[in-house]
């Protein structure tokens, strides 16, 4: 069995060290707060302007107005503070984000990261992640290992326009967690021994 949301999740917050600052993206990697521990003391980043965010909020204490860089309603730790974008991404760019927690279309053993555009499909727009992967300390990537498609998303060399070159230090995947060291994808660690069958032996290692 490969691994759930759940278990992704938990894994890449095992990862943080204590009293770290985390800045996590759109999509997956945004439920990762909701494993962190307390006694962690994590500082969640939002590029729109809030440090300390606390996950999901309950009915009784949702508000319209605060809301995470995805538009998501969120709830804030005792400590929280609000600022302005432009002291939000001098945080970014000065190197104050300890993690940055990433999903992605494709990422390739040369450590790159496309996540934000497939030419052709309708354009969002990159936001914060070209600032992220390039100021953050360390650039961990969340995402299913294949897409809609059943294609892998852990290549050789990706194709697609890059978000960051050489930026990405860790992958985890529903099947396991990697790093790509240029020639290849380390294995560090499987979701279980049938993983391996799913992967191309000449990539990773």
């Amino acid at each position: 069995m490969s691994w759930s949301k759940k278990e992704m999740a938990l894994k890449v917050a095992s990862m943080f060290k204590p009293h770290t600052s985390v800045n996590l993206g759109i999509g997956i990697p945004s439920i990762v707060a909701e494993y962190l521990s307390p006694d962690q003391n994590i500082m969640i980043h939002s590029e729109n302007g809030v440090l300390g965010v606390a996950g999901r909020p309950s009915k009784e204490t949702v508000s319209p107005t605060l809301i995470n860089a995805g538009k998501e309603t969120i709830s804030i730790k005792d400590g929280a503070s609000y600022f302005d974008s432009s002291l939000s991404f001098g945080m970014i760019r000065g190197g104050h984000i300890d993690y940055c927690i990433l999903g992605a279309m494709e990422v390739d053993c040369q450590r790159n990261l496309a996540n934000w555009m497939i030419p052709g499909k309708k354009i969002t727009g990159m936001g914060g992640a070209m600032d992220l992967v390039n100021g953050a300390r360390q650039v961990i990537i969340m995402m299913t290992h294949f897409n809609k498609n059943g294609e892998p998303k852990l290549l050789k060399e990706t194709a697609l326009p890059l978000t960051g070159k050489d930026v990405v230090d860790i992958v985890v995947t529903d099947l396991g967690v990697f790093k790509p060291n240029g020639n290849h994808f380390e294995i560090i660690e499987l979701a279980n021994e049938d993983s391996r069958d799913q992967l191309d032996g000449s990539l990773f290692k």
